[in-house]
């Protein structure tokens, strides 16, 4: 989702962006690991048709691109996943905006499922984040493309893709990424247009022209377009960076997961519209590339719970050198790091400095 340029302190993003074949079109993944669960959940009852929804997957062989030198594959029963969008504007995306000519990483999250797959924790990386990027394969070329400091996080897509992405996803934080999800704009509105709407409460009112989204203090039910404009919204709340959108977003994907637990009750018609549409919108690495393969996965969430999900904010600060971009506090970074390695909760200390945690926008959806 393209910024449009704010005042001092909010963050934009800016720079030339790169052409991008159409397959490589997704955008706003917020709830990417939750529209997961979504294909299979009731068990069986869809194993008639793992034939015809193969057919609308999409993968990437992240394994293959990455080859051997990354973090240790720890197999003590948890996953790390790194759900990511991209902001293109082209196909039937357009209509958020002007086509800039290619796609960066819009909205990034850590998605470490605990052992016994009862608990998880979710971080959020601020797609301005100034990072080292690692050396990576263009996406485009297979050309090598050299690392670079105080590189934005969003421009290992724009260079390299999902690989790149992951790739210094894993050099950030020292964790072996188990699974890669992506969703697109049009399919995010179309599961949530048929899973009926999700319910929402807003504790103050929210009017974002730019967004399209103009909602009262009190309880919704958002269709597929009212919740994209929720989770793309800025302007309107807290400081106006993505800072606190990042709060939305977190807020949404809880409501979502909510939601999404009515499925089970759904009969085999219902639920086969929700999962054909759920596998045509969603891109996965390619050890989840086939229905089958989802659906063991997925059916590995049923016990999680919103209740049970921590979110957080990569711990971040203002750049002294550019207020309109962020970098990560490097002690606090590698407790929420290590936290995850180890599998354990993410400690609140590691968060209290961030402002990550100064959006202003976290009361605003209840």
């Amino acid at each position: 989702m393209t910024e449009q340029s704010g005042s001092t302190g909010r963050i934009r993003a800016t720079g030339k962006r790169r052409r991008k074949p159409s397959r490589r079109r997704r955008a706003t993944v917020i709830a990417a690991w939750s529209l997961a669960g979504l294909v299979v959940v009731g068990g069986g009852g869809l194993g008639y048709a793992y034939f015809q929804l193969d057919g609308n997957l999409k993968a990437v062989d992240i394994n293959n691109a990455l080859g051997k030198n990354r973090p240790q594959n720890v197999d003590n029963g948890s996953e790390d996943i790194l759900v990511l969008g991209s902001d293109s504007r082209s196909g039937a995306n357009k209509q958020y905006g002007a086509d800039q000519g290619g796609a960066r990483s819009d909205t990034a999250m850590v998605v470490h499922v605990n052992k016994g797959h009862k608990s998880a924790s979710v971080v959020s990386i601020p797609r301005d984040t100034l990072v080292t990027r690692p050396g990576c394969k263009s996406d485009e070329s297979g050309a090598d493309v050299a690392g670079e400091q105080r590189a934005m996080f969003n421009t290992a897509y724009e260079v390299g893709g999902p690989a790149c992405a992951v790739k210094t996803v894993e050099s950030m934080s020292g964790i072996r990424m188990d699974h890669y999800l992506e969703v697109d704009f049009t399919g995010f509105k179309k599961l949530i247009d048929k899973l009926g709407g999700v319910e929402i409460t807003t504790k103050k009112a929210i009017n974002d022209p730019k967004s399209h989204l103009d909602l009262e203090p009190g309880t919704h039910t958002l269709d597929g377009e009212e919740s994209l404009g929720l989770v793309r919204t800025r302007h309107s709340v807290g400081d106006g960076s993505d800072l606190g959108r990042i709060q939305l977003q977190q807020a949404f994907i809880k409501a979502l997961m909510a939601q999404a637990k009515s499925v089970g009750v759904l009969n085999g018609t219902k639920m086969y519209g929700l999962a054909d549409t759920a596998t045509k919108a969603i891109t996965t690495d390619s050890d989840l590339g086939s229905v089958k393969k989802l659906a063991g996965f997925a059916n590995g969430l049923k016990g999680l719970g919103a209740q049970n999900v921590h979110m957080v904010t990569l711990p971040v600060e203002y750049d002294p050198a550019d207020p309109n971009r962020v970098i990560p506090q490097e002690k606090a970074g590698k407790q929420v790091w290590t936290a995850l390695r180890h599998d354990l909760p993410i400690p609140a200390s590691a968060t209290a400095k961030s402002a990550g945690d100064k959006g202003d926008a976290g009361d605003i959806v209840g």
